[in-house]
C-alpha cells in the first residue's frame, strides 16, 4: 500500500465553499495530486475534547456549526460515511504511544472544519471519513505527540490532515471576503512559519508562542494553528514540507496549506 503524505489545511470561513476564490479551485484540484485514501482522518479546530475523541458512527451528521451565513450553508450536507474500524484503530495507537484511553464519539459529526473542504476535495463523497478531536488546554507539542502516535496510519493508507487556519484572528478582518491585501503582521508570521517547516524545524516552531512576531495577533487563541501539529507529527520522522497553496481572505485569514512527506 502506497504510504500517504500528511496535510494541513486553513479552511477559512464556510463560505469558501460558494465562491470562486483561489482557495476553493484549490481544494477542487487537491485530490488528483494524492493518492486515493483509503480513509481520511481529520484533527478539527472546531472539535474539542479534554480526552482524544475520534467519529465512530457509520453515518455521521453534517453539523452547521457557525451562525450569520448565507442560507445555502445551512442546506449543505456531506454524505460520507464515518469509518468506525479507523476510529478504533486511532483511539488503538493513541493508547499504545501515548498511554492515554480515547473516545469512540456517536453523537459527534463532520464540524464544518472537516466537511467545507472535504466536500470540495472529495465531492462524491466516496472517502470514508473520520474527525479527530483537539485538547482544549494542550498545547503546540501536545498536539504534536497526539500526531506521532498515528503516524502509522500513513502506511495503511489512510491520510491524516489537520484542518485550521494559518492565520486566525476573526477581530481583525477587512470585508469584503475577497479582499487579499495581506496585512504586513500575517505575512510576517507566515514566513517565520515557513522558514521553520522549510528547514525542518518542528522544536523551534512548537515554540511559536515566544518566537514567531505578531503570534498574538494571528492567533488570539490557539485552536486553529494546533491541527499544523497533529500533521506534523503524523508525518513521522524526516517529513518534507512543502508549501501546496497560498492566498487570503478578508486581508487577515490565510487560506495556506502544507503537505508533508
Amino acid at each position: 500500500m502506497q504510504r500517504m503524505p500528511t496535510l494541513f489545511l486553513s479552511h477559512g470561513a464556510p463560505n469558501v465553499a460558494l465562491y470562486d476564490l483561489p482557495a476553493r479551485r484549490f481544494f477542487d484540484g487537491l485530490a488528483a495530486s494524492l493518492p486515493k485514501p483509503r480513509a481520511v482522518v481529520v484533527a478539527s479546530a472546531h472539535y474539542a475534547a479534554s480526552v482524544p475523541a475520534v467519529t465512530a458512527s457509520t453515518q455521521p451528521q453534517t453539523i452547521h456549526d457557525f451562525g450569520g451565513f448565507e442560507a445555502e450553508l445551512y442546506a449543505m450536507r456531506y454524505t460520507a460515511p464515518g469509518d468506525p474500524e479507523v476510529a478504533a484503530r486511532a483511539l488503538e495507537l493513541i493508547k499504545s504511544e501515548l498511554g492515554m484511553q480515547g473516545i469512540a464519539d456517536h453523537s459527534w459529526g463532520f464540524d464544518h472544519g472537516a466537511w467545507s473542504p472535504l466536500m470540495r476535495i472529495y465531492p462524491k463523497a466516496d472517502v470514508p471519513l473520520v474527525v479527530l478531536s483537539l485538547k482544549p488546554d494542550g498545547d503546540a507539542r501536545w498536539h504534536y505527540q497526539l500526531g506521532r502516535a498515528l503516524r502509522a496510519l500513513r502506511d495503511e493508507g489512510v491520510l491524516v490532515i489537520g484542518s485550521g487556519s494559518m492565520t486566525h484572528n476573526l477581530g481583525r478582518l477587512q470585508a469584503p471576503m475577497t479582499f487579499d491585501a495581506e496585512a504586513p503582521w500575517v505575512t510576517a508570521f507566515m514566513q517565520w512559519v515557513q522558514d521553520k517547516l522549510t528547514h525542518g524545524d518542528a522544536e523551534g516552531l512548537c515554540d511559536y508562542r515566544s518566537g514567531a512576531p505578531h503570534a498574538r495577533d494571528c492567533h488570539p487563541s490557539e485552536e486553529h494553528f494546533m491541527p499544523l501539529f497533529v500533521a506534523l507529527g503524523a508525518a513521522g520522522d524526516d517529513w518534507r514540507a512543502s508549501n501546496i497553496h497560498h492566498s487570503t481572505t478578508y486581508g487577515t485569514l490565510s487560506m495556506d496549506a502544507w503537505r508533508f512527506d
